[in-house]
């Protein structure tokens, strides 16, 4: 008999949907096929490879409004919001699949007279993708299309909270007319997903998802045993990342884009901003401007179109978030936002208004560890030099934003900080030109960009000796 799972709405508690677990035969037919498809597929030309990623994003365009609706119901998501991760998942495959020939040609050594040398980048073969809910697509899209792209076979394991991201990326592929087995979906407990990594069919893991979630992934593969014992991970595990308001920052545009950096998504981002350092000079005027900016959000029904701040994806992810105010207060901290002026906000339902706390420190868990809710500590320092030693002040080391209109201090701020990005008068968003990547408890490895090639194939040495 099957095992099924409900996916509840935080909206209004509905049953979106009811999935089927993949039984211990469907997912033994999976890996085997993964493994088939994976050898036919790095055969395939680069060509073909790019050409089918474009249909895929064309068929997602055509699935824009049923995917939006999902994200809404699914985990919250403002729908005057939701249409714009559809978007940005379009647009990252396909600058990935604009560079693909490029960043996957071989490397030819200079000529030594009697010999062939170059370097070939050749696919590692079944890749399995896990992905977490707050970002379903976006998540997913870093590490499934460069890995297509890269000639290898895709298994994608969804949250449960988010599983018909998955069948969306499905239904896009098969339209797409891509190879039979080259994609495919498996939904899975935590037990059967952690059968599947220690199985000699999965040749690369790219994780999304805790730091609890990576480390639980990292023992697995400890674990493997036979011909392909050690395997490649990658793993982004978030992060608790910092704003440095500098004294010459265009305080209006500095407080508008570090509020919506810590609220969007209703602050589950892992590159949302979690804590803001003010220069003194000018703390009083940048959290007067903060909170005016904060206070104009609308709490509420997320089908509203009216709606800039839905629920969070689950009670126990709000009563977590709510018990860290409360932790913060009881430490001393000082609330700058009344709650009760947001009608939706209820301690018994997923719905949060947002929060701004000073007089914050690093002794408080909200300050230290990641949130993931709609609620930001600022605190005020003396200096760059203050601002950067608390930045790196953490376990965590994703992004970091600075907000000053000197291009040389943003510089020398950023080589001094401990992250995968840094960011000038901007946060909270992915170039898919540039390197996803974080240091410390963020994770390993990288997404996006050429270098995000690299962590999907291996390379080979050709050294041909042409003169005997």
């Amino acid at each position: 008999m099957k095992q099924k799972f409900d996916v509840i709405s935080p909206v209004d508690g509905s049953t979106v949907v009811t999935m089927d677990e993949a039984t211990p035969g469907q997912i033994a037919r999976t890996l085997d096929d993964a493994q088939r498809a994976a050898q036919r597929w790095r055969e395939s030309d680069i060509s073909d490879r790019i050409a089918a990623v474009m249909a895929f994003t064309e068929a997602l365009v055509g699935m824009k409004a049923e995917v939006s609706e999902s994200l809404t119901m699914c985990m919250g998501r403002p729908s005057r919001y939701a249409g714009g991760e559809v978007d940005g998942t379009i647009d990252r495959a396909r600058h990935m699949a604009s560079i693909a020939e490029e960043s996957l040609a071989d490397l030819i050594l200079p000529d030594i007279r009697g010999f062939d040398r170059r370097i070939v980048r050749e696919p590692l073969g079944a890749v399995l993708v896990l992905s977490p809910w707050n970002y379903p697509y976006l998540t997913a899209v870093n590490a499934v299309v460069p890995a297509i792209l890269s000639g290898n076979s895709v298994i994608l394991k969804h949250s449960d909270q988010t599983p018909l991201a998955a069948e969306h990326f499905r239904r896009a592929f098969e339209i797409a007319g891509l190879d039979a087995g080259v994609f495919q979906v498996l939904h899975m407990n935590h037990e059967a997903t952690a059968q599947v990594l220690v199985d000699d069919c999965i040749d690369h893991v790219a994780f999304t998802g805790s730091v609890a979630g990576g480390a639980a992934v990292t023992a697995a593969l400890a674990r493997r045993t036979g011909r392909k014992r050690f395997i490649g991970a990658g793993l982004e595990l978030g992060g608790n990342d910092p704003a440095y308001v500098r004294p010459d920052a265009k305080l209006d545009h500095a407080a508008v884009n570090v509020v919506e950096g810590a609220l969007f998504n209703s602050g589950q981002s892992c590159c949302g901003i979690e804590r803001v350092y003010v220069h003194e000079d000018v703390a009083d005027d940048f959290i007067a401007a903060a909170v005016a900016e904060a206070q104009a959000y609308v709490l509420g029904d997320p089908r509203d179109e009216n709606t800039t701040l839905g629920p969070l994806v689950r009670q126990r992810n709000a009563d977590s978030v709510r018990a860290q105010i409360t932790a913060a207060l009881e430490s001393g901290a000082h609330p700058e936002i009344d709650t009760a002026a947001f009608a939706a906000d209820r301690a018994d339902t997923p719905y949060m208004a947002p929060q701004i706390l000073t007089q914050v420190n690093h002794s408080m868990a909200l300050m230290a560890e990641e949130t993931f809710g709609p609620c930001v500590g600022i605190m005020r320092v003396s200096s760059d030099e203050e601002a950067i030693t608390l930045m790196n002040d953490s376990e965590y080391g994703l992004t970091a934003s600075i907000w000053t209109q000197d291009v040389e201090a943003a510089e020398r701020i950023g080589v001094l900080t401990q992250t995968g990005t840094v960011f000038m008068n901007r946060c909270d968003y992915l170039d898919p030109g540039l390197a996803w990547t974080g240091v410390k408890n963020s994770g390993r490895g990288a997404t996006l960009s050429s270098v995000g090639f690299e962590h999907l194939t291996r390379p080979k040495s050709f050294h041909l000796r042409t003169e005997v």
